[in-house]
């Protein structure tokens, strides 16, 4: 958990990562919405594109401008992303409930993230799980 939080658990990242899940591409559009000050979004893209969750790539030349776009090690982020925001919309929205639904493309209706066991496709919580170690290889 600690290399993985080393990559992705600063705020800013979270948030930037949010955004290119919802399709926000370029520095600019990333900046704007986000209210982040330019050097910090300069570090913190530099420092996903270094650890492959985002790829680089110009859209323009004369000046070059570039956008960012998720990389399949970007796209595996999903889940957490997802689970993340929505246990915020769970312990945080008020009356009016979450700012944005998601919709399954499949079944056209809108759902909440469930983690399921990769066996039995059982939904599992907290409760429902014992963490043990790797057998040591012979």
């Amino acid at each position: 958990m600690a290399r993985a939080l080393a990559v992705v658990g600063d705020r800013w990242t979270l948030l930037i990562l949010r955004d290119a899940f919802l399709a926000v591409r370029r520095f600019d559009d990333f900046q704007s919405r986000l209210g982040i000050a330019r050097r910090v979004l300069a570090e913190r893209l530099a420092g996903l594109v270094e650890d492959d969750i985002l790829a680089k790539s110009a859209y323009q030349q004369r000046p070059t401008r570039y956008e960012y776009r998720l990389t399949e090690k970007g796209l595996a982020l999903y889940p957490v992303i997802l689970a993340l925001v929505h246990w915020g919309d769970a312990h945080y929205t008020g009356p009016q409930g979450p700012p944005m639904l998601h919709r399954h493309k499949g079944c056209g209706h809108d759902f909440r993230a469930v983690l399921a066991c990769s066996h039995c496709a059982e939904p599992v919580s907290a409760r429902d799980v014992v963490a043990h170690p790797r057998p040591v290889a012979a």
